[in-house]
């Protein structure tokens, strides 16, 4: 049946009945219940449904409910960031595929709020093109909230064997001058998201003379409870084919550059910052190399424990045009790649603006992002 909450956690049973129980099976293990519901129901007991993350919270007692009411749940009760419509992706992928993985060996995790870790890889696939199909996280067990987001850097080709031999944190006075020849994404993965599948028609380029041969990954780790002798091993899958895709993928970022000109004042229950990719910036970008634009298939929106709601507006000729993407219920520990249901052109002269939504009320120092 169609309840709801009030202030005080009790459960009442809805007036407007919008929850219809499809089917019901039931066996000495499982309950299942399968329900649809409108996605806008004009009650305002419901939550509409969008294409935001959704807290979905379940809870159940091993008996059915008694004449007095339901029975309390106890400790058998949880909680799952989902979101409901992002459309599913096929699996075109033959479980024969190649792949290979980019992992770190044994990385000291030092007893400290956040550490960037850097390691360089070179690309095993070479002299011919392919492409990669699918990217999976490999979370060392256990670890599943220490690493909380792992990016992929493209770096100069002239770069020789010897910058393998050694990881270093990020970002760092001593780091090996190597890294800095890495300034472009070719993947990101954050906290909560699976592996992320590439359309039928595009894959990420490796193999040819233009294609990354050394790489980058940069592993964030999250540890606030300043835990000592940490070893970590994660990293990435990367699955490939010879059989080539019509299109190459690449990565465009967008939104606020990380300096200390970006900060964020303690108490703020609501506090916007906007990061402008300008029409200046996408002319020089695709001006001469991508004339007729680019498609955006997928969108990350990536943000900390301060964030909560991200939108990437996209403006046309001045004019703007339906959201790329937004979440307004963002969550930390759910950062899933969004697919487009439609792709979406982006032309030389447009301009894309992230809106990051803010909350800081429980903090009393500034924020320095």
């Amino acid at each position: 049946q169609d309840y709801f909450t009030d202030e005080n956690r009790a459960l009442k049973k809805d007036p407007q009945q919008d929850y219809h129980l499809e089917y019901a099976m039931e066996n000495s293990t499982h309950t299942i219940l399968a329900f649809s519901r409108e996605l806008h129901t004009c009650d305002t007991n419901d939550k509409s449904i969008t294409e935001s993350t959704v807290r979905v919270i379940w809870a159940y007692h091993h008996k059915d409910m008694g004449e007095a009411g339901q029975n309390y749940h106890g400790s058998n009760r949880g909680t799952k960031s989902l979101r409901l419509l992002n459309p599913e992706r096929e699996e075109v992928l033959s479980a024969s595929l190649p792949y290979f993985d980019l992992t770190n060996k044994d990385v000291p995790v030092p007893d400290k709020d956040t550490t960037y870790w850097c390691q360089m890889f070179k690309i095993p696939v070479q002299h011919e093109k392919h492409h990669v199909t699918k990217v999976e996280p490999l979370i060392q067990k256990g670890h599943e909230n220490l690493v909380h987001h792992i990016l992929l850097y493209q770096c100069s080709s002239n770069l020789n064997d010897s910058v393998l031999d050694y990881g270093h944190e990020c970002y760092h006075p001593n780091m090996p001058d190597s890294f800095l020849t890495c300034e472009t994404v070719i993947f990101a993965w954050a906290i909560g998201g699976e592996g992320f599948t590439y359309p039928p028609h595009v894959g990420l380029s490796i193999g040819t003379a233009a294609d990354p041969l050394f790489v980058l990954m940069e592993v964030h780790y999250d540890n606030p409870s300043y835990t000592e002798g940490l070893m970590d091993n994660s990293g990435l899958r990367l699955i490939y084919t010879p059989i080539l895709r019509k299109y190459d993928a690449g990565v465009i970022e967008a939104g606020l550059w990380v300096s200390l000109f970006h900060n964020i004042p303690p108490g703020m229950p609501e506090f916007v910052s906007e990061g402008h990719c300008t029409l200046e910036c996408l002319e020089e970008a695709l001006g001469a190399e991508r004339p007729a634009g680019i498609q955006v298939f997928a969108v990350l929106l990536h943000a900390h424990l301060a964030g909560r709601a991200i939108r990437m507006r996209h403006f046309h000729n001045g004019e703007e045009q339906k959201l790329l993407a937004y979440d307004d219920e963002f969550d930390f520990n759910f950062q899933e790649f969004q697919y487009l249901k439609e792709e979406r052109t982006i032309l030389p002269g447009d301009n894309l603006i992230t809106e990051c939504h803010y909350s800081t009320v429980d903090r009393i120092r500034m924020t320095w992002v």
